[in-house]
């Protein structure tokens, strides 16, 4: 699964960007983390991004119900753009989404 958190930032911010970095590895510390990047929008440098890769829906909710989590990533993730930042990737012929209950794990 990917997440995409996006966040708008008036200007050229150097502590939001080690606040973005901190979420970023605290993230990445966590069971089930894939991958991540920070990045900065190429037209509209105020827009910055956090995308990461989870192993699977289950792994992202149990990383963002740590307390590492909660102290060290959720009060900048409170502050994305308030837009749908879960996706799952398709691959080969995997079934489109569907609105139906999930599983966590």
């Amino acid at each position: 699964m990917l997440v995409v958190n996006r966040f708008r930032v008036p200007e050229d911010d150097a502590a939001f960007r080690e606040e973005l970095q901190a979420a970023h590895d605290v993230l990445a510390s966590m069971p089930g983390f894939e991958d991540g990047r920070v990045g900065r929008n190429l037209d509209e440098p105020e827009i910055w991004v956090l995308v990461t890769r989870w192993r699977d829906v289950g792994s992202y909710r149990r990383a963002l119900s740590s307390y590492d989590v909660k102290v060290g990533a959720v009060p900048l993730l409170s502050r994305a753009i308030d837009e749908p930042s879960a996706y799952e990737l398709l691959v080969g012929e995997t079934e489109l989404n569907r609105s139906r209950p999930r599983s966590v794990g």
